[in-house]
């Protein structure tokens, strides 16, 4: 098997094209072969300085270090005590180094069987590889810690981008809710589109207070992580959350341990269950895909430099 990797934990080395064998999956597990991958920040933190790398280290599996989290692809082999994923599947997944797993920058995973669903038979993998973190991450922020009910307001901070036009659309048409999204003056009309009720621009002068008149909000979900964490809080209704979606910084940590307690920082951990919950709403026509940028395994490099950059609008996907 086939590999993106940084052949020691050395701070700045390249990722490089690398050789492994490909073993048999364990008794829990199944073995995958990747069709899509998606890049998301969280892959190129883990390779800097900070609490993701440090857990990394600690908890991932030895050198070469395969980054990477989302895959979707077709099952080829699947261990004696997995019983409801079957040889032949088309699913969508993420791996996870904390259970010592490399990660999905590779064509071919393996991963437990409850990290894994099961798609659609026409369900576009390409899509489905651009789901997994992206995906959840949107889904918990809206409904399980917002708990966004029909004709709640929600303020979507970075409105534009990969988690935050998954949110905007699982907040909308999943909801119900009435949708407040702030981006830079050039997707104002994407936003728009995707079901955003108003679209403020964040060049236009200071976005929480623009956002202010439009509120309060059930949810004020921030998709770049760098918004006041106070200013955030003075928008919420009674009762409503302020989530960050996780950066690698102490100012994302200790947003949710300041009064009134109503800030909670999240980055979606794919399971069955949510990602089922996720396919089923890009099925039914609910939320769509955005996929911006297409690079191949070996380009991994430049997909990581495209992202830093912080200005993609939708997800970058690798293909093997």
């Amino acid at each position: 098997m086939k590999v993106m990797a940084q052949r020691s934990w050395r701070q700045g080395e390249p990722l490089a094209l690398v050789e492994m064998p490909t073993l048999e999956p364990r008794a829990d597990e199944v073995r995958v072969a990747v069709r899509a991958i998606g890049v998301n920040p969280v892959d190129w933190k883990m390779r800097q300085r900070g609490p993701l790398r440090i857990a990394a280290r600690l908890l991932g599996a030895p050198p070469p270090v395969v980054v990477g989290v989302d895959f979707a692809g077709i099952v080829d082999a699947v261990g004696m005590r997995v019983p409801d994923v079957r040889v032949g599947d088309r699913v969508v997944g993420g791996t996870d180094f904390s259970r010592r797993q490399r990660g999905s920058y590779a064509d071919t995973v393996f991963v437990r069987g409850d990290q894994v669903a099961v798609l659609p038979s026409d369900f576009d993998l390409e899509i489905a590889g651009a789901l997994p973190v992206a995906g959840v991450t949107a889904w918990m922020s809206v409904v399980e810690i917002g708990a966004l009910g029909a004709g709640d307001r929600v303020l979507i901070l970075g409105a534009s981008g990969g988690v935050g036009q998954l949110a905007l659309q699982i907040a909308k048409h999943v909801c119900g809710g009435r949708v407040v999204a702030v981006c830079s003056a050039k997707n104002t009309a994407l936003v728009r589109g995707l079901g955003a009720d108003v679209a403020l621009d964040y060049g236009a002068g200071d976005a929480l207070e623009a956002a202010r008149a439009h509120g309060p909000y059930r949810v004020v979900v921030d998709c770049v992580g760098s918004y006041s964490g106070a200013g955030c809080r003075s928008l919420l209704a009674p009762g409503g959350r302020h989530v960050i979606v996780s950066g690698d910084s102490l100012g994302t940590a200790i947003q949710p341990l300041l009064p009134p307690f109503t800030s909670k920082a999240v980055l979606g951990r794919p399971n069955r269950a949510r990602l089922e919950s996720v396919v089923r709403a890009v099925a039914a026509g609910q939320v769509k895909v955005n996929v911006a940028h297409r690079f191949r395994l070996d380009e991994a490099e430049q997909a990581h430099a495209l992202s830093q950059t912080g200005r993609v609008t939708g997800k970058i996907v690798l293909i093997p």
